[in-house]
């Protein structure tokens, strides 16, 4: 299970890279491993400015389709329009083209709340 240490997560299996007053957000490893076969990411919240733990967008996959949480509150600046064409990046490379959006978020303490890899792994161990 890949689970990079320079990230941030949630209990809601999303990752956060901070850049300046920039968060690159995606879905982890176990999260992706445990949807299967992802084949939509939608995202209708452009250009939008959320509360964290609201819901930012949609992953598809051929069993289920769950719910995307935001992580941190901010806007919403930027989608990964590579995900319409090939979704299944999120599968094969959820860290790297498999990102979803960018946000740039308004409340730099939130980043405290955020899980280091140590406490995601915990969580995903049980």
């Amino acid at each position: 299970m890949n689970i990079p240490s320079e990230l941030k997560y949630t209990k809601d299996h999303e990752w956060i890279k901070i850049e300046g007053d920039t968060a690159i957000i995606g879905i982890t490893d176990f999260a992706q491993s445990e949807l299967g076969d992802i084949v939509y990411v939608e995202v209708d919240t452009l250009d939008e400015t959320l509360d964290a733990e609201e819901v930012f967008g949609t992953v598809e996959a051929v069993k289920t389709v769950s719910d995307l949480f935001l992580p941190l509150s901010g806007e919403i600046v930027e989608f990964n329009e590579g995900l319409e064409d090939q979704p299944e990046n999120v599968n094969t490379d959820p860290y790297g083209d498999g990102w979803m959006i960018k946000l740039k978020f308004s409340d730099a303490s939130q980043i405290e709340n955020l899980l280091s890899a140590e406490d995601y792994k915990a969580l995903i161990s049980g």
